[in-house]
């Protein structure tokens, strides 16, 4: 199953991101400096891949962090986002493995987030149509199947 264009062609983070993390180096008032010299360093770097094995997510100069996490590995993921960031069309993709421990992998800077969670949601169910499915219709057809099975349960006992 190959990745849709406009998931594939995400490479980079927006714009606004800078803008926040610009906010944020402010509110530290006397850190600043420091505080935005990492983040600006931070944004310039951050680089993302997705592929048909999962997300690759690199960022860093002097200390250098890469992250490669197939998609069947994700146990779980969480959109999260403050009052600054939803002002800003912004939010943090949180993605889980079963390491425990906290997030393995947060996508920030992405404009279309519920774009790429229900991207997410899709391979690590390991769907296979082309198109990721919506989340609203992975719910309708679950709740479907649960249909289903109550109307059988309530069969077998008459």
């Amino acid at each position: 199953m190959s990745v849709p264009d406009h998931i594939a062609r995400i490479d980079r983070p927006c714009e606004a991101l800078l803008k926040y993390y610009t906010l944020r180096a402010i509110a530290t008032t006397i850190a600043f400096p420091v505080t935005m010299t990492l983040l600006y360093f931070r944004y310039h770097t951050m680089r993302f891949r997705f592929d048909d094995q999962g997300i690759h997510l690199r960022w860093g100069i002097l200390l250098r962090h890469e992250i490669m996490l197939n998609y069947s590995r994700i146990q779980d993921i969480h959109l999260n986002s403050n009052v600054l960031e939803r002002w800003m069309g912004l939010a943090r993709i949180e993605i889980q493995t079963a390491s425990g421990g906290g997030s393995d992998m947060t996508l920030e800077g992405i404009r279309d987030y519920e774009a790429m969670r229900d991207f997410l949601y899709s391979r690590m169910r390991g769907a296979t149509s082309a198109e990721p499915e919506t989340l609203g219709g992975v719910l309708h057809e679950i709740a479907g199947e649960l249909k289903a099975i109550r109307q059988a349960i309530e069969t077998r006992r008459a």
